[in-house]
Parts: C-alpha cells; structure tokens; sequence
C-alpha cells in the first residue's frame, strides 16, 4: 500500500512540466494572417467582370468623341472670350484717353496766357504778380498728376512728330536742325502728343 501511494506522488511533479510546452500564442499571432488572407481571397471572387457587345463599343467611343468635341469647344469659346474682354477694356482705355487728351487741350490755351502773364516784366514783389506765379505753378502741378508733361524743345534736336518748326534761322553757334526758340510750349499724355511744340529750327 505504501508503494501505490508513492507512485501518484512521483507523477505529480512531471505534469507541470509538460504545461510550459504548449504553443498556443503563435497560433494566436498566424490567425490574423490566415483571416487578412481569406478576405483578399474573398474579394478576388467578388470581382466581376463584364463584356461588351459591339454596339456598346460603338456607343462608348461615340460618346467619348461627343465628350471630346465639346471640351475643345469650351476651350475655344473661353479663349474667344478672353480675347474679347481684352479688347474691350483696350478699346475702353483708349476712349477714355482720348477723351482725357481732348479735354487738357481745350485747357491749354488758359496756360498759355498764364505762362504770358508771368513773364511780363514788372514789380516782383507785386501781389498781382506773385497771385499769378502761385496760379500758375498750381497749374503746372494739376498738368502733372492728369499724367501731361511738357514736350522738351529749347536747345533739342528736332523731331517732326513732337515738334512743329514754323521758323529757320542761320545760327553758327547752333548745330544743324536744333531748336533755337520756342514760340508755344507742346505737351504730351503718356506717348500721345496732345500739342505739337511750335518751334524755330537752326539749319
């Protein structure tokens, strides 16, 4: 009795070392891997595919070109567009410029006449006079913020498109075609001449 007693007390301890040897967290850790793989293979079966007969070719390709002919009809309508606006604005700019230069020139004969007054010799320190300098200074400042400026004559080279020579003179001290004297300042708008300078010219 004593030996079968000892015999389930020998086998006791080599149960416990036979629990370590189970594996089964790497079995655990291959199941995602099993069930990722069963889904891509299941979405593989999912996937249809379709045939076309020849009539639905012919319709696809006639709808691809409708598609295509419509684009390059919406490029060019939006090209003629931008065109269209571009010189539209031009044509505004160049109305609205004219009709500026029209204008300052109709003005021009009153800075002749002050240019006049205040040359005339007389009293400096006379109020009349300094009243006439500040007008006219005043003036001048207007013509420049609207964008006029005076066309540069005395001493310069003569050029028909910016001045008018109305006189000739023989002068040595002078070189061939330059501007001796001015009789009527001339004026410009950005590149557009308002009024020709008239000038006397040395041969």
């Amino acid at each position: 009795m004593s030996e079968e007693t000892k015999q389930p007390a020998e086998e006791t301890p080599e149960e416990p070392q036979e629990a370590p040897q189970e594996e089964a967290p790497p079995a655990e850790e291959k199941a995602p891997d099993e069930k990722a793989e069963k889904a891509a293979k299941g979405k593989k079966k999912k996937e249809k595919t379709y045939t076309l007969t020849r009539e639905q070719m012919e319709a696809a390709e006639l709808a691809a070109k409708q598609l295509e002919s419509v684009k390059d009809q919406f490029v060019r309508l939006t090209a003629e567009y931008d065109n269209y606006r571009k010189r539209t604005a031009k044509e505004k700019d160049n109305l609205y410029q004219d009709a500026k230069a029209d204008t300052i020139k109709e003005f021009l004969a009153v800075y002749d006449n002050l240019e006049r007054a205040v040359a005339t010799e007389g009293d400096e320190d006379s109020p009349h006079k300094k009243g006439l300098e500040m007008i006219f200074y005043q003036y001048q400042e207007i013509l420049k913020k609207l964008g006029v400026t005076e066309i540069e004559a005395q001493g310069a080279p003569f050029d028909p498109e910016r001045h008018n020579a109305v006189m000739h003179i023989d002068d040595e001290n002078l070189g061939e075609n330059v501007v001796s004297q001015v009789f009527q300042a001339g004026f410009m708008l950005g590149d557009k001449v308002i009024r020709h300078a008239i000038v006397q010219v040395a041969n």
